[in-house]
C-alpha cells in the first residue's frame, strides 16, 4: 500500500474512534465527574504508555520538553470537548468540532488555492444539513465550549507539526509525556471524585478505558506519527469525517434520530473530503520527492506543517 494511504487510513481510524468518543464521554459524564473522567482517561493511557516504554529506553530533553507543550494543548481540547459534551448532545459536539477542517489551513497559513475552500463549504454544508436533519437545538454553552475545542484542536495539529521539524522526536515517547502531562493536570480536580471510581460499574469501566487506550493513547499515538508525515491541512480533511462517525455512532448506539438530510449532509462532508484531499494532493505535489522536505519547502522556513 502507498505511504499515502496508509497516512490517510490511519488518520482515518483517528476520525472514527473520535468520532465515537463523544457518545462514550457523555455516558461516562453521566456517571462520573467530568474531571475524574479525564483522569482516568490519561492515567490509564499513561500506564500503558510506561509499559510499553520500558522497552524502548528513556526520553530525551527534546521530547520530554516539545512533549510538555503538546500535552497542554491536547489537554486544553479535551477539557473543552468534555465539559462541551456533557452540557450538549453528543451528534453537536461531532459536527461543530468539524470547523476544525476549516480552522486547520487558516492556522497553518497555507497558500491553497480557491478550490480547497470550495471543497471546505462543501463539508460546512454538509454540517448544515447534519444539524437541521437531527433537529439539534440552538447553540448553547456546550456548543460554545466545543466551538472553542475546535480551534484549539486545529492549533494543536499545526503544532504538532512544527514542533517535531528537523528533530528526532519520537511518536510514542511524545504521547507518554502528553499522557503524563494531563494526568497530573488533573490529578488534584480529579481527587474529590476517585473515591466513587470503587463504585463504578463495569459498563462506565469499558467506557473508561475505551476513551484512554483507543480514544487516547492509539489516537494521540497514531495522530503525532501520521502528522510527522504529512500536511496539516490534509490532516485536517481527514480528521474532518469525524461528524459523519459521530452520528454513525449516535444512530447506531445512542438511539439519536437518522434522516434524509442526515444522509444527504454526510455524504457532502464526504466528498468535500476527498474532493479537498485531491486540491490539496496536486498543490503538494510540485515540492521535493520527501513528505517532510515537501512541508519545509512550502513553509519556507525550515518548519513543517503538521488533530
Amino acid at each position: 500500500m502507498p505511504t499515502t494511504r496508509r497516512i490517510d487510513l490511519v488518520l482515518l481510524a483517528v476520525a472514527v474512534v473520535w468520532g465515537s468518543s463523544y457518545l462514550t464521554a457523555k455516558t461516562a459524564t453521566d456517571a462520573l465527574p467530568v474531571p475524574t473522567v479525564l483522569f482516568v482517561r490519561y492515567a490509564v493511557a499513561a500506564l500503558a504508555c510506561a509499559l510499553v516504554l520500558r522497552r524502548f529506553g528513556g526520553l530525551t530533553r527534546d521530547e520530554r520538553r516539545y512533549g510538555g507543550l503538546l500535552g497542554l494543548t491536547q489537554a486544553a481540547v479535551l477539557v473543552l470537548e468534555t465539559y462541551g459534551v456533557a452540557h450538549t448532545s453528543a451528534g453537536n459536539a461531532g459536527l461543530i468540532i468539524s470547523l476544525t477542517l476549516v480552522l486547520t489551513p487558516v492556522l497553518d497559513r497555507v497558500g491553497l488555492p480557491g478550490r480547497f475552500f470550495l471543497a471546505a463549504g462543501v463539508c460546512m454544508a454538509g454540517v448544515g444539513l447534519l444539524v437541521s436533519g437531527n433537529g439539534l437545538r440552538a447553540p448553547g454553552a456546550g456548543d460554545l465550549l466545543i466551538l472553542a475545542a475546535a480551534v484549539v484542536r486545529a492549533g494543536h495539529v499545526v503544532l504538532v507539526g512544527r514542533v517535531t521539524a528537523g528533530r528526532a522526536l519520537r511518536p510514542l515517547q511524545l504521547t507518554a509525556v502528553q499522557c503524563a502531562v494531563g494526568s497530573v493536570l488533573f490529578l488534584l480536580p480529579a481527587a474529590p471524585g476517585l473515591p466513587a471510581l470503587a463504585r463504578t460499574g463495569a459498563v462506565t469501566w469499558v467506557q473508561l478505558l475505551y476513551l484512554a487506550l483507543f480514544c487516547g493513547l492509539f489516537a494521540f499515538l497514531a495522530q503525532t506519527w501520521a502528522v510527522q508525515r504529512t500536511s496539516a491541512t490534509r490532516a485536517g480533511l481527514l480528521l474532518g469525517t469525524e461528524p459523519v462517525w459521530a452520528l454513525l455512532v449516535g444512530a447506531v448506539l445512542g438511539g439519536e434520530r437518522f434522516t434524509g438530510l442526515s444522509v444527504l449532509g454526510a455524504a457532502l462532508i464526504v466528498a468535500g473530503t476527498y474532493w479537498g484531499q485531491a486540491v490539496e494532493r496536486a498543490h503538494r505535489r510540485p515540492a521535493p520527492a520527501t513528505v517532510r522536505d515537501a512541508v519545509r519547502h512550502r513553509a519556507g522556513t525550515g518548519a513543517p506543517q503538521a488533530r
